[in-house]
């Protein structure tokens, strides 16, 4: 079904990360590529993982959903 939400969860402990890194935590906590969303806070605020990766943003984890 289109909208339905089936995981959500909050990153615990906040990992700061680089840009380079983001990649390999989203491949830890969402279950395929283009499937849900990573949230970040940056020093621009808080973004999406491909958001973050498009501007050269480095930040912390703070959750998941997909």
């Amino acid at each position: 079904e289109i909208g339905k939400l089936n995981s959500c969860n909050a990153i615990k402990p906040r990992f700061v990360v680089t840009v380079n890194e983001i990649e390999s935590f989203t491949k830890r906590y969402l279950p395929a590529k283009g499937l849900g969303i990573v949230i970040v806070s940056t020093s621009e605020g808080l973004m999406t993982h491909t958001s973050a990766q498009e501007k050269r943003k480095g930040g912390s984890l703070l959750a998941y959903f997909y």
